[in-house]
């Protein structure tokens, strides 16, 4: 079983950077897939990075592709999301995924195995 809490999350201005933060618990992190996904309000749940077990492979959505880099610690159970560039349109709340299937996470399915409970980013005009 995995469990994971993020952090990091809050309001900043437009152009503005966050780092969030995503701890695992569980002795098997490394052998899984991560991803970020957001919610905004109004909208469904949707896709932001991943990054695959070994840290090696990284995939982006378009919209964010350039402005945030995903990266993971296996020796210390994280997974980071630098955000840069952020703009209104990046407001939502964002969750950290973990699933033992890259391809799963990578297409951006909703159905992966663990999710944390989110941390709200809110970008300011």
């Amino acid at each position: 079983q995995v469990q994971l809490v993020e952090s990091g999350g809050g309001l900043v201005q437009t152009g503005g950077s966050l780092r969030l933060s995503c701890a695992a618990s569980g002795r098997a992190f490394s052998s899984y897939t991560m991803g970020w996904f957001r919610q905004a309000p109004g909208k469904e749940r949707e896709f932001v990075a991943a990054i695959s077990a070994s840290g090696g492979g990284t995939y982006y959505a378009d919209s964010v592709k350039g402005r945030f880099t995903i990266s993971r610690d296996n020796a210390k159970n994280t997974v980071a999301l630098q955000m840069n560039s952020l703009q209104p349109e990046d407001t939502a709340v964002y969750f950290c995924a973990a699933d033992r299937r890259l391809a799963a996470v990578y297409s951006g399915s909703l159905n992966l195995a663990h999710w944390g409970q989110g941390t709200q980013v809110t970008v300011s005009s």
